[in-house]
């Protein structure tokens, strides 16, 4: 049989990993045997979705989720001029009401 041949083969053929008496003595098989049990405790597949809580999470989840839209710039701009306009009102157009500069 050729060199190329048994490499070949010898690929197909998975070496002895899973046991763990393969892999070394007792001491390291029960340690091996430990961490095989805690792989297989962990839940598998996706995780659950969490549900949104609060206003940000909601508000996020709406706009920023599974569909985005354009809506928290246009939010963000009537933010602007609702909070804006009376800032400005207060500290600068109240003293020009009754007369101008």
């Amino acid at each position: 049989m050729s060199f190329v041949t048994r490499r070949a083969l010898s690929t197909l053929i998975p070496p002895k990993v899973a046991s763990p008496n393969a892999v070394a003595g007792a001491r390291e098989a029960v340690r091996l045997k430990r961490v095989i049990n805690f792989y297989e405790k962990i839940p598998r597949g996706p995780a659950p979705e969490i549900k949104p809580t609060g206003f940000l999470g909601k508000y996020q989840a709406k706009h920023f989720g599974k569909n985005p839209s354009a809506k928290p710039i246009i939010h963000a701009i009537v933010l602007l001029l609702v909070i804006g306009y009376p800032m400005n009102y207060y500290f600068h157009l109240r003293h020009h009401k009754n007369n101008a500069h």
